[in-house]
């Protein structure tokens, strides 16, 4: 099943179904009118809106409309909860070896997360406002999960059924605010601006044998200002899966229905298909020559986040971004 939320006047906007080759979209106020509201009841409202899903691709819904990707909201436009993960810990590997930093080994074995703003994400095609080109904004492609309800102290393997809906995320972050931010000891804040999230949400299912449980096994393709500049595989050198980490979100308290886990910039030891942001690219730029060489994202950039199943089909809608001046 494919789910979006379409702006209107609302904070939450209107919950739609939109169909799998991502063409039409039926608005179901009678299942919910938003998506936290379908995932506050989520047993009840999922067969439900699995059935429109099923009418709509038969064909069989009459007053469906088009599915406009530039009208549609991050599938939450606003969160309880938004934590990021940094799951593909040879992208941190990476970075401390670029700047002579030793590798702590219990990176290895607990994963790194924090929490993130939550309450404006911005819509997969909105603009990406920018107050000071001096910030160093970059983009950051990575995978996310939705969860319904979670309890305190979950387990892994009881982790894996609480994961309902699977997004792609642009974790835009300002590099040049991060260092003196996490200098304070006190984590990410103004280095961490509103989030973007694709056009539709999928349930599990519709990634087919792509989906393991635990990982999602494609590529992810960034194109920058109409440029490919990665496509690494989601499922490859991801160190902490998706139920790992919701276990690890929940260890000392429980989770609300509508938690937003992400898995970090997606990144593989095999270089050779690009990264998913442009502090990677920098780092392996000035391992090879000492120098930076890659700029950050100017206003007037481009940048476009991807996934394509085996038959080359669009299965999220993509993230499809445009750097503006905010004065």
């Amino acid at each position: 099943m494919k789910v979006a939320t379409l702006k209107n006047n609302t904070r939450d906007g209107q919950l739609v179904v939109v169909s799998r080759d991502l063409s039409q979209a039926i608005a179901v106020p009678e299942i919910a009118t938003s998506l936290q509201q379908a995932l506050d009841n989520w047993k009840s409202c999922q067969p439900q809106l699995e059935k429109c899903y099923e009418k709509l691709n038969r064909g069989e819904i009459k007053n469906s409309l088009a599915f406009q990707h530039q009208l549609i909201a991050s599938p939450l436009p606003r969160a309880y909860q938004w934590a990021d993960g940094s799951a593909y810990v040879n992208h941190i590997e990476l970075v401390r070896k670029a700047r002579g930093a030793d590798m702590p080994d219990n990176f290895w074995h607990d994963p790194l997360l924090y929490q993130g703003g939550s309450d404006t994400f911005l819509g997969p095609y909105d603009d990406i406002p920018l107050l000071d080109e001096k910030w160093g904004l970059d983009f950051e492609a990575e995978v996310a999960i939705i969860t319904s309800d979670v309890t305190m102290a979950i387990t892994s393997a009881e982790a894996e059924n609480t994961i309902c809906l699977m997004m792609l995320v642009n974790d835009i972050s300002l590099r040049n605010l991060i260092p003196n931010e996490l200098a304070k000891g006190f984590g990410f804040f103004q280095s961490k601006p509103s989030s973007a999230f694709s056009p539709v949400a999928v349930t599990p299912d519709e990634l087919s044998s792509s989906w393991d449980g635990k990982k999602i096994h494609l590529p992810l393709v960034s194109h920058l200002n109409e440029q490919l500049f990665g496509k690494p595989n989601a499922g490859v050198d991801m160190t902490f899966d998706f139920p790992t980490l919701i276990a690890h979100a929940a260890k000392t308290r429980k989770l609300s229905a509508g938690t937003i886990i992400g898995s970090g910039t997606v990144s593989n030891y095999d270089r050779s298909n690009g990264s998913s942001c442009i502090a990677e690219k920098r780092m392996l730029e000035l391992l090879a020559s000492g120098k930076a060489i890659t700029p950050f994202m100017q206003v007037g950039d481009r940048i476009k986040i991807e996934m394509l199943d085996e038959n080359n089909q669009n299965i999220f809608g993509s993230i499809y971004q445009k750097v503006v001046s905010y004065l």
